[in-house]
């Protein structure tokens, strides 16, 4: 491992701008990949600024490569968002060591429960473009990946179950796909 995980909260100004520029690269696949102006920007500072939230970075040689966060919405339940490692760091484990140390960090802080939406806007699972209606639970026990790189793969490979679904909340046949795990 050639990178190390640092608190969000410790991040020099250069990395900060570095999490935005992250996030819209990591997203830019996505129909609401935070692709106008100043929008990954805005993102990143209305977390940085919510008080029930906390995050981790990851920085090889001072640059930030991929980021995660948290914050509690229930007493003991929190929502993982985001989740955006850059494009070409990708598959070197750097979003299972960001999810690792948000995992232990939610649990030291009273965690049971880790909870996730995985939206589906480009195709990435077998709901893409379906009528999830009126059978949304049973649909929700069929789901299976479609192609590589959703990442309901990578959840589910970290021991997130899909708990739900909200159809068409990204749009006509685009569901959020809602995933937990709980901690021990």
């Amino acid at each position: 491992m050639d990178f190390t995980i640092v608190d969000f909260a410790t991040l020099a100004a250069h990395q900060v701008a570095a999490a935005a520029r992250v996030l819209r690269a990591a997203l830019a696949h996505v129909p609401s990949g935070y692709q106008g102006p100043g929008e990954a920007e805005a993102e990143v500072e209305a977390w940085r600024n919510e008080p029930d939230w906390f995050g981790f970075a990851a920085v090889e040689q001072d640059t930030l490569i991929g980021w995660i966060g948290a914050h509690r919405t229930y007493s003991h339940g929190f929502e993982l968002h985001p989740l955006v490692v850059a494009p070409g760091q990708q598959r070197r484990g750097v979003g299972s060591a960001l999810l690792k140390q948000l995992e232990t960090r939610a649990w030291a802080n009273g965690a049971i429960t880790i909870y996730v939406g995985t939206d589906d806007e480009h195709g990435g699972t077998n709901l893409y473009g379906r009528d999830l209606f009126p059978n949304v639970l049973r649909r929700a026990a069929s789901i299976e990946p479609v192609g590589p790189g959703h990442a309901f793969t990578f959840y589910r490979r970290h021991g997130y179950r899909v708990v739900g679904l909200l159809p068409d909340v990204n749009g006509r046949g685009r569901p959020d796909i809602l995933m937990a795990k709980r901690l021990a």
